[in-house]
């Protein structure tokens, strides 16, 4: 079995959801983590947060922008100078702008497309060279709705389906050297998702912490096995 242990993940959109979640399941097995936020204050603060919890990994948060690849060049700098190495990127932050196609606007689209698809090719790129050298594991976060596809969705949909194709695609580019790629294609998480507030009635739904376990158990997979591609569902959904 593989060990997490004293390995660095680096995790875009790690302030709440389920990079957050993810950032705290690697630090309890004693790995550390780069978390990532538009904002430096918002970044710093989960940081603090997470150490502050006595897990025996570390978390360092960075300001970034995954729309920006200069940005997350930086960031992922910032990561290797104070863990030495990247060993997990986690390609997680995204947006939702869900609206009928005649009342999307083309900003709406932009910044759908921006996040969610370019912005994971920013952190690929970035981390690629770190992920090449440590034989490590990239993550990407999808969506069910990269495969299953429904009114007011057409940006979000075409983010997310752009997203699966794109990360099979890198999984084959990369295998050879060592990288393991999977995405995990969530259906109805309770996270603040598009100004969401989670509550009681979001119990039937994938908690964040489902997530987080769901990548501690792919990075202990043995070698010769990789899930490429892990769709998951509610249990019971409403």
């Amino acid at each position: 079995m593989n060990t997490i242990k004293s390995k660095t993940a680096y995790i875009t959109g790690g302030t709440k959801g389920i990079g957050y979640s993810v950032a705290e399941s690697i630090i309890k097995e004693g790995g550390n983590a780069i978390i990532t936020s538009r904002t430096k204050t918002a970044a710093e603060k989960a940081a603090s947060t997470l150490n502050a919890m006595g897990y025996p990994g570390k978390v360092v948060g960075v300001e970034a922008d995954v729309r920006s690849l200069p940005s997350q060049m930086e960031a992922v700098a910032a990561g290797k100078a104070a863990f030495g190495s990247i060993d997990i990127v986690i390609a997680n932050a995204g947006v939702g702008h869900f609206a009928p196609i005649q009342e999307l606007t083309a900003e709406e689209w932009s910044e759908t497309i921006d996040i969610n698809l370019t912005g994971v090719f920013n952190t690929v790129k970035a981390g690629l060279d770190e992920l090449i050298a440590n034989k490590g594991y990239l993550f990407t976060i999808a969506s069910l709705a990269g495969t299953n596809f429904f009114a007011t969705g057409s940006a979000y949909n075409a983010s997310k389906f752009g997203l699966v194709g794109f990360t099979q695609a890198v999984m084959l580019d990369v295998r050879s050297q060592g990288v393991k790629v999977s995405t995990i294609m969530p259906g109805s998480v309770s996270t603040h998702f598009n100004g969401h507030t989670p509550s009681e009635k979001d119990a039937w739904k994938i908690q964040p912490e489902d997530i987080g376990q769901m990548v501690v158990d792919l990075l202990k997979m043995p070698a010769r096995t990789l899930p490429s591609k892990v769709e998951v569902r509610p249990t019971t959904p409403k």
